[in-house]
């Protein structure tokens, strides 16, 4: 008689099939992020809500704007765009809380990873055109698909990168020339302490340039949507 075999629950699944540490493609950061469920039962403990407010906009909103002021991702900076379209009352779709016109005022992140083509994007206040306004908490930018992020022009610097390598190839060949069978000691030494400096000077160029982030540029006037994460209530716009 054979014991049955012990059946590994989830956990050991998960972990049988994690990547080796330091992959670059973070593989088990996404099977965490999918693995993220509510262990409190099967019934949901939050309440139905009611509205605060009859003129509210509600999460899922979308806001229409446009960039004022560029992007480029070499340095971190202020941002700001401006509503194209008008924005009612998320319930009746009747009252006007957001008029054409107003401007958004966000930030941007410079911290560009190897390989990234877009740029992140928040916002954080809203500024009517009678000069009221109102904080938001961090309003993601999204392009008019609703992918996140604005994409427009990429530098990844690859003409700086080729040039830092040709001429330390330059360099490390110069050094490895000799003056044949009548070399003197002294001169064999010199050129071979030359052959290793050079070639260090070069290994470092290289690095810096490897260690250039791509530059991420959008130009004014670029379009883009302002997603909604949580209720915001407003009043009702008049002129």
């Amino acid at each position: 008689f054979e014991a049955p075999l012990a059946q590994p629950d989830a956990g050991d699944a998960r972990a049988s099939v994690a990547p080796a540490e330091g992959d670059q493609n973070n593989q088990q950061r996404k099977l965490d992020f999918v693995s993220q469920q509510s262990t409190n039962g099967i019934y949901n403990p939050h309440t139905l809500q009611t509205p605060a407010s009859p003129y509210q906009l509600m999460a899922g909103s979308v806001i229409a704007a446009s960039l004022i002021t560029g992007i480029n991702s070499d340095l971190p900076g202020l941002v700001v765009a401006q509503v194209t379209e008008n924005v009612h009352d998320t319930v009746t779709g009747s009252t006007l809380l957001i008029p054409q016109g107003s401007r958004l005022i966000g930030t941007y992140d410079s911290v560009v990873a190897f390989g990234q083509k877009r740029a992140l994007l928040v916002w954080q206040r809203i500024v009517m055109p009678d000069g009221s306004s109102i904080e938001i908490d961090n309003l993601p930018a999204t392009d008019t698909a609703g992918y996140a992020g604005l994409e427009d022009q990429v530098d990844f610097h690859t003409w700086q990168l080729i040039k830092g390598v040709a001429l330390a190839t330059l360099l490390g060949v110069g050094t490895e020339l000799s003056f044949g069978d009548n070399e003197s000691d002294l001169l064999k030494a010199i050129r071979e302490s030359t052959q290793q400096n050079v070639s260090q000077a070069g290994q470092r160029i290289t690095e810096k340039n490897l260690n250039i982030q791509p530059t991420i540029t959008v130009r004014p006037g670029w379009p883009l949507r302002v997603i909604v994460h949580k209720d915001i209530v407003l009043r009702p716009y008049t002129n």
